[in-house]
């Protein structure tokens, strides 16, 4: 039987709070500050960049549904370190 191995850390000189340049997709060239580093994942989260819509179901009877912007994470390989801050 195959082994899974889900504790794959991917090594990175990325931390929160430095200045990173995007390489690669559709935010190509754009500059933007860490906010969350997702190491299992590989992924980073950027402030105000790659921004998805998610549709909130209402809880409650009398709550109402929203449309919320969140933004999700981006593959490390897709970034590069612009600045240390």
């Amino acid at each position: 039987m195959a082994k899974r191995n889900n504790d794959i850390r991917y090594k990175t000189s990325i931390k929160t709070g430095d200045t990173v340049k995007i390489i690669s997709g559709k935010h190509k060239g754009d500059i933007g500050e860490v906010v969350k580093i997702l190491p299992k994942r590989g992924k980073i989260i950027l402030k105000n960049m790659n921004l998805v819509t998610k549709h909130l179901k209402p809880k409650k009877e009398e709550e109402n549904g929203k449309i919320t912007k969140i933004e999700a994470p981006i593959h490390i390989s897709n970034i590069m370190l612009y600045k240390n801050t």
